[in-house]
């Protein structure tokens, strides 16, 4: 799996005109929490390039801000860990903790 890492609020624009031509996955994690890396793990173990979706990998510890920003911008409320699947400009499915499950991202597709 090919994280792109989001590092930067200004690459939400850029995730939103990218949504246009394929899906985005959002995966907020907290490095320093116990269940992020289990979800995180889990997503990457089942990860299938062939989906078709472009994976982000923000880290909260160094890049808060920008979760605030994703919660503004797309009104999905900041949980951690937390995926967020972006289609055409907007979060069309969103899961966190343990609900997180690259099974529910490829239903969402």
């Amino acid at each position: 799996m090919n994280w792109n890492k989001l590092t930067s609020d200004t690459q939400l624009d850029t995730i939103k005109e990218e949504s246009a031509k394929q899906p985005v996955l959002i995966f907020k994690h907290s490095t320093t929490c116990s269940i992020s890396a289990m979800a995180l793990s889990r997503m990457e173990r089942n990860w299938n390039d062939q989906l078709g979706v472009k994976p982000y990998y923000l880290d909260l510890l160094a890049n808060r801000p920008i979760s605030a920003q994703i919660e503004n911008e797309f009104g999905v409320e900041h949980e951690s860990p937390q995926v967020l699947l972006i289609r055409n400009g907007a979060c069309v499915y969103d899961a966190s903790h343990m609900g997180i499950s690259f099974a529910g991202v490829q239903q969402a597709v």
